[in-house]
């Protein structure tokens, strides 16, 4: 069954045709990177309608649509809705802007224009889990980022800053098969650590102090995503105490993802034993979320969660301890919800590496 079929099969009735033109949803869908074009679905096919600069390519990569070269793109979509009969059509309300709205009510005369989130919802049941190729190709997109960890392990250093920690993981990923950068590279050393989304600047390492890590890469579309903190030098006692402290928290949180369990529930364990060391108000962010052909894209695991995980679904597992003017500890890994527990995708070590 191809993305097109199941997306009619999780559809409420009444909804004879779909109109997708999110660059991000029609990627998922087609397969192929684009800046335009306009994907129209029906039951018994699929439509690619996508202008002279992406059209060669178009013609030789997607396989599940039939290609069109654009040319009046709305008297094209009229003549498909026509051809199929279609009464209605759906667009994606939670990407499309007010002003795109009103042109498509107004230029679609062939079916009713349906703006309400059954499309966004549907396409949103769809993407929160994962077929095997898109695992794979998160996999792929994660070797890719340890590659990197490992190989600046051996760049990090006194006196080297923070952009340039940033920019050596970036070039390496970019280098090794990356498509892309997952977000820009969050590389921070010594009290900036506690910023959770700080910006690398022109801090220098200095010894005895931690260098957090937050970075990931795209493979095909899909992207990782991994923290690590690591220390250059000889850790405090104060600082071991909150690495293991935050470790703990994770591989408790690990150990308790499968099928069936509610986000809310897989945060409290890490947010107890953070609280229980005494830093609960030193945890301000949720535990994790899901990545795909997004970097932040649901299931999530927040105090509010009720999102039931399934099996295939994404999640990242990121606890941490910013302590203010001080230093913070982030750890992050990504798995896949399995019936019985989760496949940890993240490689890379993390128990306390001293350089």
């Amino acid at each position: 069954m191809t993305k097109f079929e199941k997306l009619f099969s999780v559809l409420p009735e009444g909804i004879d045709a779909a109109i997708i033109t999110d660059d991000i949803n029609r990627r998922y869908f087609t397969g192929m990177k684009s800046s335009a074009g306009t994907v129209i679905v029906f039951k018994e096919k699929a439509y690619l309608i996508i202008d002279f600069r992406y059209i060669e390519k178009a013609t030789k990569t997607v396989k599940d649509a039939e290609v069109i070269l654009q040319g009046k793109l709305f008297d094209q979509i009229n003549d498909l809705l026509t051809k199929h009969g279609a009464k209605t059509v759906a667009i994606e309300s939670d990407t499309m802007t007010v002003t795109s709205l009103s042109m498509y009510k107004e230029r679609i005369t062939s079916a009713e224009v349906i703006s309400t989130r059954d499309l966004s919802s549907a396409i949103g049941k769809l993407r929160i889990v994962k077929t095997q190729d898109e695992i794979d190709k998160m996999i792929k997109a994660q070797r890719i980022a340890e590659a990197a960890f490992e190989d600046v392990l051996n760049f990090i250093k006194p006196g080297v800053t923070e952009r340039e920690i940033g920019l050596h993981l970036d070039y390496y990923m970019l280098k090794h098969g990356a498509e892309a950068l997952s977000f820009d590279t969050i590389a921070l050393t010594g009290a900036n650590t506690s910023l959770p989304h700080g910006v690398p600047g022109d801090t220098a390492v200095a010894p005895n102090s931690f260098v957090l890590m937050d970075y990931g890469a795209v493979y095909d579309g899909y992207h990782s995503d991994m923290t690590r903190t690591v220390c250059v030098g000889t850790p405090t006692d104060k600082m071991a105490q909150v690495y293991n402290t935050v470790l703990k928290a994770q591989l408790d949180a690990l150990s308790a993802i499968k099928a069936g369990v509610i986000g809310s529930d897989i945060d409290k364990i890490a947010r107890d034993i953070i609280t229980n060391a005494g830093y609960g108000d030193k945890f301000g962010h949720s535990l994790g979320h899901g990545v795909g052909v997004e970097i932040h894209e649901a299931p999530n695991a927040a105090p509010s969660s009720t999102h039931i995980f399934e099996e295939n679904m994404i999640v990242t597992v990121e606890p941490g301890i910013y302590l203010p003017g001080e230093f913070g500890v982030r750890i992050e890994d990504f798995v896949v919800v399995k019936p019985d527990g989760c496949e940890n995708m993240t490689l890379a070590n993390k128990s306390l590496i001293s350089l």
